[in-house]
């Protein structure tokens, strides 16, 4: 049998439950593996064996009858999420007394309910705001393909863990992009659902509808199985939402087979959708941070979604060329509410306050300083944006934009004492990500190509293209990224 890591998660879930492996064999392997290698990657704030190898052990007393669909299946959960009794750092030095949760969060319940075994905490970034991960007194979490680059943020830990083999799959939070640029960064899979489909995490409770939870794997079809269990049913198969909103959802098991068999899904009776199996795409590169900071898109992202582009067409879909409507108005609203939600964030001492970075700190201040009738104003005009680009989006089946306008980041390249030029940085590097958690859009990362081999990164960095979806789109997404993955197959199984 090959080493349990270079399993897919599916083909972990079906040797689990039929008895060829066991909850304990799974987690001291994944274990003995995030050990090794977290020193140089820094994909984990908290290791938790004890406690892991604990809950595999009951999971394996009770069967798989007794749990749900990742029944022993190993992941992470992120460091701004609370499980009881472990400690929660929030990716912050100014956390690091923070007593643990008595209650686990939702998100965290949904996963245990399903069957997992926590192996600890992935890092993030501080209270999950930068799209890097290199928080100050922890480890910067780094791509696995090149240690001196980081894995981006906010999901920067989950993305890396999966990428070298540390864990299969992993669940990660996206407020402008925190899912799909460290699977970029980190040649992985990374799919931001869209809001409302999850009952945790579902982006309606979040200041202007931006965060939502969703899935980090190596593939398509391992996302779509982590994504299906982020979407508890009951016994009639409907899933229980908190809020009266929510995103389309399908039957169980939809997700999974959509990504498994890469075919587009049947057009409903008065519903646009692909026909006969062919899908129409729109290209760009613009932007909605185009009439407001310089962006550039590199040759290895332009490389990058040429190769995709290529791969689609030759797989016989519709491919159109499409520029952006200008949206002048949407950055100046987007810092606004940005800056609105870190306002909200539980510190008044000056003490604490003054622990925090200096990004986190200018956000925060800045934030105090809106006027409510400001920030209400900025809440109208994404509203509008989001009218517009779902209006956009919706002439096709599809968007195709580059992942990332740039290479990951090489670690430190972010300016750490100026917030307003790191914001700039952090846009230039990934400007095709917010404005679909503004729109509320589902958007999925895939690796379409590698750069060339350096000493650094022998095996080449990863490059990829987001395909942005209708509201609801999951199953269109899914298919059309798994088409690309066995059109373009994953040139090397893991660097290190």
């Amino acid at each position: 049998m090959d080493a349990l890591h270079e399993r897919t998660a599916v083909e972990l879930r079906d040797l689990l439950a039929a008895g060829e492996l066991t909850p304990a064999e799974v987690t001291d392997h994944f274990l003995d593996r995030v050990e090794r290698l977290n020193p140089s990657l820094g994909a984990f704030a908290t290791i938790t064996p004890g406690l892991a190898r604990d809950r595999a052990a009951a999971l394996q007393r009770d069967g798989a009858s007794a749990s749900g669909s990742l029944w022993g299946l190993p992941t992470g959960d992120k460091d701004l999420w609370n499980r009881a009794g472990v400690p929660t750092g929030f990716g912050s030095r100014a956390f690091a007394d923070l007593p643990p949760a008595q209650e686990s969060d939702a998100i965290v319940q949904i996963l245990d309910a399903a069957g997992i075994v926590s192996l600890g905490k992935t890092a993030a970034p501080e209270l999950g705001f930068p799209a890097y991960t290199e928080p100050i007194g922890a480890p910067p979490a780094r791509t696995p393909w090149d240690l001196t680059r980081g894995a981006g943020g906010s999901s920067g830990g989950a993305a890396a863990a999966v990428a070298a083999g540390m864990l299969p799959f992993a669940p990660g939070s996206d407020g402008g992009g925190s899912i799909r640029i460290p699977a970029a960064a980190c040649g992985v899979v990374g799919l931001k659902p869209t809001r409302g489909l999850l009952p945790a995490g579902s982006g309606v409770d979040s200041l202007g509808g931006l965060v939502v939870n969703g899935p980090i794997a190596r593939t398509v079809a391992d996302t779509a199985l982590l994504l299906e269990a982020m979407l508890p049913r009951r016994a009639g198969g409907d899933v229980a939402h908190p809020f009266s909103l929510r995103a389309p959802s399908y039957e169980a098991g939809a997700y999974l087979a959509a990504a498994q068999h890469a075919t587009l899904p049947a057009r409903r009776p008065g519903e646009a959708g692909p026909a006969g199996g062919v899908a129409r795409i729109a290209v760009t590169t613009s932007s909605a941070w185009d009439s407001y900071y310089a962006i550039t898109v590199s040759p290895e992202a332009r490389a990058a979604l040429d190769t995709g582009v290529r791969a689609l067409a030759g797989l016989g879909h519709e491919i159109d060329e499409t520029v952006l409507a200008e949206a002048p108005e949407y950055a100046p609203a987007f810092r606004t509410l940005w800056m609105g939600g870190a306002s909200a964030v539980p510190i008044d001492d000056v003490e604490t306050l003054g622990k925090l970075e200096p990004l986190t700190q200018w956000l925060i201040r800045s934030g105090r300083e809106v006027p409510a009738r400001q920030l209400a104003e900025a809440v109208r005009t994404l509203s509008g944006y989001e009218r517009s680009l779902v209006a956009q989006v919706s002439a096709y089946d599809a968007v195709v934009t580059p992942a990332l306008a740039l290479t990951p980041r090489p670690i430190g390249w972010y300016d750490a004492q100026n917030p307003e030029r790191n914001f700039e940085q952090q846009c230039q590097y990934t400007p095709f990500t917010s404005m679909l958690n503004v729109a509320g859009l589902p958007a999925i990362t895939v690796p379409t190509h590698w750069t060339e081999p350096t000493a650094e990164a022998p095996a080449g960095l990863p490059m990829g293209v987001q395909i942005i979806g209708r509201p609801g789109g999951e199953l269109t997404l899914l298919a059309l990224a798994a088409q690309l993955e066995a059109t373009l197959p994953r040139p090397h199984a893991f660097p290190l």
